[in-house]
């Protein structure tokens, strides 16, 4: 069957995310703000769940179309074909947003979308009331200037719960952020990688997840995986092909410190659990402890900022540190996500050589990227 399929991201995200999709071998139709929609099958459905690292979840697209009025709505909703895909047990939820759109009202359209769904269900199932006792259906309509999208949700909890993440410090990194934050960096891993504000360990786990090549959905579940509408055995097939792509016996030089003896045992445990422990060193360490005798290398680093962990004091000791650091290791790179605008200057004292504008949850942040010199 084939389907339109929708990769939701975090808004700055969405070139990384193409790229993960493409490099799966699927069609891009257009590129959005926040979504990535593409071309595929049941298959494609497996895949993209199971092997997008910066996507925060994968959506069918039902259709798009117009809506002026409640009719329009209506008639859209009863005419697309959800019998092909929630059975008369589908546990099945209508969530709606409306941005700049001549209906507005959350709860209306969650309303006469679902009665929409109902009726149209009725004609194929002989019953006047669902049980609802089966799997889970999400449906989701999305008004935007009167363009409605309907997705149906084939994820359940955000791409961002690989499973490995047990146990959390203070103000954690989505795992899809972290990931996204190595995949626009300099770093292989051939290079050393080097976080010195770890926390629970996110950047340098999903760093090393990368170069082991493990599926970050390998060891959790999806939605649609109860869904009699998507084979079972295609997720028997896909999980089975990626265990067979995992790179054994690597030689990694990934570590990640923090001052705080209670985050690397945190770190240490969620790596373990991601099936990475070998390939990561955590210890405990100021950031100014910080050495290395390796001609280049990359630091990534979501240190603290503002608001959401530390005081100025702490803040200032760490771009400090990172100031001295660098100006005795030139040939290193640093990338640095962070809302503080001074890092520029305390730590460089000039302009990042590049700037990404991003999302941490509903925080505006940048992604800094300051080149070091070819060694």
């Amino acid at each position: 069957m084939k389907l339109e399929l929708i990769a939701a991201s975090t808004f700055g995200l969405e070139a990384v995310v193409r790229r993960e999709i493409e490099a799966l071998g699927y069609k891009i139709i257009k590129t959005e703000d926040g979504k990535v929609t593409f071309m595929g099958d049941e298959r494609a459905l497996v895949r993209a769940n199971l092997w997008l690292r910066c996507a925060d979840r994968v959506q069918i697209k039902m259709g798009e179309f117009k809506v002026l009025e409640f009719e329009d709505l209506f008639q859209n909703m009863k005419g697309i074909s959800w019998e092909e895909w929630i059975p008369m047990d589908g546990n099945f939820t209508v969530n709606a947003v409306s941005v700049k759109s001549k209906i507005s009202s959350v709860p209306a359209i969650q309303k006469v979308g679902e009665k929409a769904l109902v009726e149209r269900l009725r004609e194929f199932y002989p019953v006047e009331r669902f049980p609802k006792s089966g799997a889970t259906f999400e449906i989701r309509i999305s008004l935007h200037k009167d363009l409605a999208t309907v997705t149906l949700d084939t994820t359940g909890q955000g791409l961002n719960k690989r499973g490995y993440r047990r146990l959390i410090g203070k103000a954690p990194l989505k795992e899809t952020m972290a990931a996204a934050m190595v995949s626009l960096s300099f770093w292989n891993p051939d290079r050393i990688l080097v976080d010195p504000c770890c926390g629970s360990g996110t950047i340098p786990i999903e760093a090393a997840m990368i170069a082991k090549n493990i599926a970050p959905g390998l060891r959790r579940s999806f939605t649609a995986e109860d869904w009699d509408a998507v084979p079972k055995e295609l997720w028997k097939q896909e999980r089975a092909n990626a265990y067979k792509e995992i790179k054994n016996d690597l030689n990694l030089k990934v570590y990640g410190s923090d001052i705080e003896p209670a985050a690397i045992k945190i770190a240490k445990e969620n790596a373990e659990e991601a099936g990475v422990d070998d390939l990561i060193r955590f210890s405990v360490a100021d950031v100014s402890a910080l050495r290395t005798g390796a001609l280049s290398g990359v630091m990534i680093s979501n240190p603290p900022y503002g608001e959401r962990i530390g005081d100025r004091e702490a803040i200032d000791h760490i771009y400090d540190s990172w100031k001295k650091f660098f100006e005795g290791n030139p040939t290193w790179s640093l990338f640095a996500l962070t809302s503080d605008k001074s890092i520029e200057e305390k730590v460089f004292g000039r302009p990042a050589d590049r700037r990404r504008k991003l999302y941490n949850g509903r925080m505006e942040v940048c992604y800094y990227q300051f080149h070091g010199k070819k060694p």
